[in-house]
């Protein structure tokens, strides 16, 4: 039986229905232990599912199980450790003991862009779903978390059906993730929305369930968590219309912030101004080195490639440029730089020969350990390209930066890493950053030069201390 679409439930009142398992709550999987599918795992232990998690690597599992997260994430490793105690939650190299454990399986595999493109690697996804589907013994649901390009549940569908018995009756569904890193753990327990594809009653009900302990625990708190019932598609087309929206607006303030350069004004000040138009509002109004991470910017071009696929490229050409702003903010912080220090720029960029640039942070935002797409790190091994003697600090992301950029000179502190500096560049938001002294850290310096790749230190604080200072858009 069809249900009608859209619907939007702020307070859901579905008819449940009884997991296959015979297990009193459904029982859960999720197929990848990244950041995604091990944040998921942890929380939905947490709210009292029985859980298990499935990984095709064996190092990542045995750490899990061991009560050690592989990433960085404020709230997660008491979790973990927690839930492994309790007994709700496990993990497993076997797809065949993930088959027959879970009810409703979620696949939390990575969607990276392709080598030869824009569009999304859909390997990942492929391989789990068929993996999975030739171990099915009973009916279950399988559900994509993964962010994907529109048309891919119906594909999906199509690969279960062409892997499993048609008596099993093994539905698909999709229900997209909006984790922002550093706040998951939060995201995951207390969602601000949930949305949900399906084509049948049965596949409804049996997500209603297994997310039946979020709208529980919102209920003790006293909150609404929205429920937004749709289609296959609705469902998909979610997540990556709100990274495209996200993306346009960080990038919308840092073209403001060229023309503040170019003009005179301070593109904070105007930030603060827009802001307070209800119809705008202030968050990810902040100029500055731009948005990076494994989300943002792969997921705006497989929006863009799968548009064009579709016929429908026109729509998204915007997005083109939203790209090529982000990046250019990148060329900016060397700019900045070579004003600072005196150094002129050729038809190849500003050459920092001789030059020692200390870079505080390498991770694409604070509280994470993740560098992928991250520009802060970007900006340094440009400056050691440049010539420059870079030496990085990050409180959490030094040993995933060295893996990728191993050429820069790594530091165990903030104070190791400006000793001797010509100049320090800002250029991830960390509190130890915003909060540091730059009385204490003028002593340290060779000289008293800072870019702020973020507009996240007190400027005047930092001029009356004695530094020259640059900030992204401002005076």
């Amino acid at each position: 039986m069809t249900i009608p679409y859209p619907t939007i439930q702020p307070t859901p009142a579905i008819a449940t229905v009884s997991p296959p398992s015979g297990a009193p709550r459904p029982r859960v999987t999720f197929l990848g232990t990244g950041y995604l599918g091990a944040t998921y795992a942890i929380c939905y232990a947490e709210l009292g599912y029985e859980v298990l998690g499935f990984d095709v690597d064996a190092d990542k599992i045995a750490m899990l199980n061991a009560g050690q997260v592989p990433i960085h994430e404020p709230g997660l490793d008491e979790l973990l450790k927690r839930n492994l105690a309790a007994g709700r939650l496990r993990f497993s190299t076997d797809i065949a003991e993930t088959a027959e454990f879970g009810d409703v399986h979620f696949i939390c595999v990575g969607t990276p862009q392709r080598a030869d493109g824009m569009g999304a690697d859909l390997s990942y996804v492929e391989a789990s779903v068929t993996s999975l589907a030739q171990h099915l013994t009973r009916k279950s649901l399988i559900v994509g978390k993964s962010t994907v390009p529109v048309g891919t549940a119906d594909w999906v569908e199509q690969l279960v059906g062409k892997h499993t018995p048609n008596d099993l009756g093994v539905e698909v569904a999709w229900s997209p993730e909006f984790l922002q890193e550093g706040f998951a753990v939060d995201d995951v327990l207390r969602p601000n929305r949930i949305v949900v594809g399906v084509k049948s009653e049965w596949a409804n009900g049996m997500l209603y369930a297994a997310h039946k302990g979020v709208f529980d625990l919102a209920a003790t708190e006293d909150r609404e968590v929205p429920l937004v019932v749709t289609d296959f598609a609705t469902a998909e087309l979610v997540k990556v219309a709100a990274n495209a929206f996200l993306a346009t607006k960080i990038s919308f303030i840092n073209a403001m912030a060229e023309v503040c350069e170019a003009s005179g004004g301070d593109v904070t000040q105007l930030a603060r101004a827009i802001g307070y138009d209800p119809r705008i509002g202030n968050r990810f109004l902040q100029a500055g080195l731009g948005f990076g991470g494994a989300c943002l910017p792969k997921d705006i071009r497989a929006f863009q490639a799968r548009a064009q696929e579709l016929g429908a490229g026109e729509a998204l050409r915007f997005l083109h440029e939203v790209d090529l702003i982000n990046l250019r903010r990148r060329t900016r912080v060397l700019q900045l730089a070579a004003d600072l220090l005196g150094r002129r720029s050729g038809p190849a960029g500003p050459d920092f020969s001789g030059t020692r640039i200390a870079v505080l942070g390498a991770t694409f935002k604070p509280n994470t350990d993740d560098v992928r797409d991250a520009p802060a790190l970007a900006v340094a091994a440009l400056l050691q390209k440049a010539g420059a003697d870079v030496h990085v600090y990050d409180p959490q992301g030094t040993e995933n930066a060295r893996r990728a950029v191993p050429e820069l000179t790594y530091e165990t502190g903030i104070n190791e890493a400006v000793t001797g500096a010509d100049l320090v560049c800002v250029l991830t938001e960390w509190a130890d950053f915003r909060n540091a002294d730059p009385v204490a850290l003028g002593e340290l310096v060779a000289g008293r030069k800072v870019v702020d790749g973020r507009n996240c230190l007190d400027s005047a604080l930092w001029t009356q201390a004695g530094w020259e200072y640059r900030g992204m858009g401002r005076p």
